[in-house]
């Protein structure tokens, strides 16, 4: 029996993905609001909702490249207190990143953000900023007395 899979289940496949099973599991899973019969119309139907998809994919990513060029246009200055040597008290968090940006005008959550390591010497750091699987942004911040 061939089923088309409208909800992901788990080892066996994922939304949209058209399996062929025995009757009696194919049925379990129609019964349970998983799968529906794979036929002609109900193929049509999925082939129209991936291009659906991936037309919205598309213009996502457009959105999230016009975000990238602002974003690498910017830089950030953070003004912190230092001590003996120009050491850094404390560092520079995501969290403050995300409230920059906002006071720029942009709306990125702050599990975008991806700092490796930690931002305590005074100078430029470069943070990437991941707006989509394809797209991440590299955002300059600088750290001055």
């Amino acid at each position: 029996m061939k089923i088309i899979l409208i909800k992901d289940v788990k080892k066996q496949g994922k939304s949209g993905d058209i399996l062929d099973v025995k009757d009696g599991y194919g049925t379990f899973l129609i019964n349970n609001g998983s799968a529906i019969l794979a036929t002609q119309s109900s193929r049509n139907r999925l082939d129209k909702e991936n291009k659906e998809k991936e037309i919205m994919e598309n213009l996502h990513i457009k959105e999230c490249e016009e975000i990238k060029k602002k974003l690498e246009k910017l830089k950030i200055c953070f003004k912190v207190k230092t001590g003996v040597q120009d050491k850094v008290f404390g560092s520079i968090s995501a969290k403050q990143i995300v409230e920059e940006l906002k006071n720029k005008g942009f709306n990125i959550d702050k599990k975008q953000i991806k700092i490796d390591g930690v931002i305590s010497s005074l100078g430029f750091h470069n943070v990437d900023i991941e707006l989509h699987k394809k797209v991440i942004a590299s955002l300059k911040i600088e750290l001055i007395k």
